[in-house]
Parts: C-alpha cells; structure tokens; sequence
C-alpha cells in the first residue's frame, strides 16, 4: 500500500511599519523627500505629519495619501527613481531595520514556515524593504503606472485596514496549497480586521489601542525594538 506524504505548511504573516522595522516608511519617505529638497519643505512636512497622525488615528484616506506621497515621482525618468529607492534605503530605512525582527523572521523561515509582508505602505516604498528582510511574498498598496509612470492613483483594493483582508484572501487564492496555520504579527490598530482572521494574532510593540486589544482578548504582545 503507498502512502502519500502531506505536509501541513504554516503562513507567518507581517505588517511591515513600527513592526518588522523601527519606523515608518511611508512617514519617512516624506521626509526623505524634504531632505532631498523634491518638494517645498515647510507645507509638504506638515501635510506628511498630517497624515500620519490620520494613520494613527484610523481615519487616513488611503487615495489621498498615496497621491501625495508619489506625486515627485511623476516627472521622474525609472533611473531617478532607481537612485531615489536606493538612497532612500541607504539613509532612512538601513537605521532602522531591527535585529530581533530579523531573528523572528529566520526562525518562522527555520520551521519551514511561508512568509509574507502584508502593508498599507505602497509598493514602490516597500519592496526594496521587503527584499532586505530576505521576504520574498509581499501585498502592499499598488500604486497606478501609466506609460511608464506613475499616476498617483491605487490600483486595485489598498492593502489597508479591511483591505488587506480583501487582498490576502485573494492571494491565498493564488496558491497551490493551503496552510494549517496562520500567524499575524502587527503594530497597530488598523490591522485589527486581520488580527481577527488569523489562527494566532501577535501585537508587537502595539498602539495604545492594540495593546488594549490585544490584553483583553488574551493577544500576546511581545516587542522587537
């Protein structure tokens, strides 16, 4: 009698800012673009902050955000922007990339685990980012690219809020096996629509109101910093 071998794989979830890094990236692309004098310092910082705070607060308008934060890019040959990403890297995002996180995703990788980084950030910021913690699975908000570029308007549902449950459901779709298990690892509030899909919810260096969450429903809440 043969017997067929079935391996029960588990899927190890992330949110990428204040998570697997120590900041945000969306946040620090803006003032990455005033350090840059791309756009007109004073107004632009205080619109970013702006939103920020919005995000923070669980009221950010996602479409709003994204063509703000792209619109220095529409000008832009794909050699610019390759230089902007890579300086961008170098300056802003290589500071806080943060070993513990680092150790978490090479133990879920050592157990055989599939991961993927799951963001509101966009894919032209995240990538990059997604490539350096060694993540190859990635659904971010995707920014429009007509003729070669960028439109600031989202394609598709932001891979925000609800969305990204809209969004990692469709990617389970894709896949050639299902998974056993299902971790999320998150910061913040927003991805509470996740958290409450998945087989084990982890806050990790939470929000005020996260962390609140996660105590009263019996969340681990552990801290990568």
């Amino acid at each position: 009698m043969a017997f067929k071998l079935v391996i029960h794989l588990n899927l190890a979830i992330f949110d990428l800012d204040n998570t697997l890094i120590g900041g945000d990236s969306d946040h620090s692309w803006g003032e990455f673009l005033v350090e840059q004098g791309l756009v007109d310092g004073i107004a632009f910082k205080q619109a970013n902050d702006q939103f920020y705070q919005d995000y923070l607060n669980g009221s950010l308008d996602i479409h709003a955000y994204v063509a703000f934060a792209l619109a220095p890019l529409q000008t832009m040959s794909d050699r610019q922007i390759e230089a902007l990403q890579a300086e961008f890297m170098r300056s802003k995002i290589a500071s806080i990339m943060l070993p513990k996180a680092q150790a978490l995703i090479e133990k879920h990788k050592s157990q055989g685990d599939t991961l993927l980084i799951i963001t509101a950030t966009n894919h032209f910021i995240t990538a990059p980012i997604a490539k350096a913690l060694g993540i190859e699975h990635l659904l971010a908000t995707d920014p429009e690219r007509v003729d070669g570029k960028y439109t600031g308007k989202i394609v598709g549902t932001p891979c925000f809020q609800g969305g990204k449950v809209i969004r990692l459901k469709a990617w389970l779709e894709t896949q050639t096996q299902g998974y056993q298990e299902q971790y999320f690892y998150s910061d913040s509030i927003n991805d509470l629509p996740l958290l409450e899909q998945v087989d084990y919810p982890v806050a990790v260096d939470a929000d005020e109101k996260l962390a609140k969450e996660a105590q009263s429903r019996g969340w681990p809440h552990i801290s990568l910093r």
